[in-house]
């Protein structure tokens, strides 16, 4: 199974971290990232700029269109991403225990929808 593990924080802690802090949290990913090999696959993850770098874009009814971020006034926003393949939920939940304790985590399984398929990359 995958699961999408969001990881949201309050953006300003980490530019108010002592450099000891951030070791801490370095060192919380790494036995995260431990615990996934022992039981799973990390197939992706990333940090992700603040909020107000990030944009959205719907359809209007008349077209694209394009707003730039910040979109809610709130102290968590989403820092970053783990895309995992775990034999279940419990090694899925297992696993995220290991990232820092500041951090509020969604964990969520991805799903198939029932006649799509991913189209394959073009050729180079």
């Amino acid at each position: 199974m995958e699961f999408l593990v969001l990881i949201a924080y309050e953006s300003s802690g980490w530019d108010e971290a002592t450099a000891e802090q951030q070791q801490e949290f370095f060192d919380a990913h790494h036995a995260f990232e431990q615990a996934v090999y022992a039981r799973g696959r990390l197939v992706s993850g990333a940090a992700l700029a603040d909020a107000d770098r990030g944009f959205t874009v719907r359809h209007n009814g008349a077209g694209w269109q394009r707003t730039d971020g910040p979109f809610a006034e709130t102290a968590e926003q989403i820092g970053g991403f783990y895309l995992l393949e775990m034999p279940d939920e419990a090694a899925a939940q297992q696993a995220v225990q290991h990232l820092p304790r500041q951090y509020t985590l969604e964990v969520r399984p991805v799903v198939d929808i029932d006649g799509y398929e991913r189209s394959a990359p073009p050729r180079a």
